[in-house]
């Protein structure tokens, strides 16, 4: 009786000891020696890098709010976002379609795609007032991403074509040279996981501190 007893506290001290302790200390030490920056949180001073943004709203002195700064696609800054009607009252609705986000016209959303077909009307309004958005912000082409929503709603990255043809809305609002503007998006641009993986990105939240770092 006794025997087994102690081979039984014996064994509650040891799998506590491996699985309670060691094998925690152990998924912690690898996780800080090969993922560093996801171990700790993704938090910055100016948020998560992880989360897409709403950049529409920055104050830009003596030109349009939001020109002075790179943006993402459409997730807060969609058609049915109070900023995108204000630039475009006209026929503006402001809870037509959209991609759920978090907060919208003070109304909490959710993450998710539109689930709006490609014979949707509402689809094309949207599309044509975030045309018109960023055609009042000096943005002539905006490209097919820019005027779509992602199907998360929340994507923190876009393309570097997506960031370059926003350059001339961006050097016009700071007087930054478009030339340092494109060195700029080059740095800041992340190639195809291990080269074969998803395609060249550029973080929106990495590009935007950067940008405000020039100055």
């Amino acid at each position: 009786m006794v025997a087994h007893i102690r081979r039984s506290l014996i064994s509650v001290v040891v799998i506590t000891a491996v699985f309670g302790f060691v094998y925690m200390f152990i998924g912690v030490g690898i996780s800080q020696l090969l993922f560093h920056h996801q171990a700790n949180g993704s938090i910055t001073a100016n948020g998560s890098p992880l989360i897409g943004q709403d950049w529409a709203a920055t104050k830009c002195p003596g030109h349009p709010d939001g020109s002075c700064v790179f943006h993402g696609r459409p997730d807060n800054t969609g058609p049915y976002a109070a900023v995108v009607c204000a630039s475009n009252a006209k026929n503006c609705t402001p809870s037509s379609g959209g991609d759920n986000p978090l907060v919208a016209n003070g109304v909490s959303g959710s993450s998710g795609a539109t689930n709006l077909g490609p014979r949707s009307q509402t689809l094309l309004t949207n599309t044509e007032q975030l045309v018109a958005y960023w055609k009042g912000l000096g943005v002539d082409n905006p490209t097919p991403d820019l005027v779509t929503t992602s199907g998360s709603g929340l994507d923190p990255d876009i393309t570097p074509q997506d960031a370059m043809v926003q350059i001339a809305m961006v050097s016009d609002a700071t007087g930054i040279p478009a030339s340092q503007l494109q060195a700029l998006i080059n740095k800041e641009t992340h190639s195809a996981q291990w080269g074969f993986l998803g395609a060249p990105y550029v973080n929106l939240l990495e590009l935007n501190t950067a940008l405000a770092n020039l100055g």
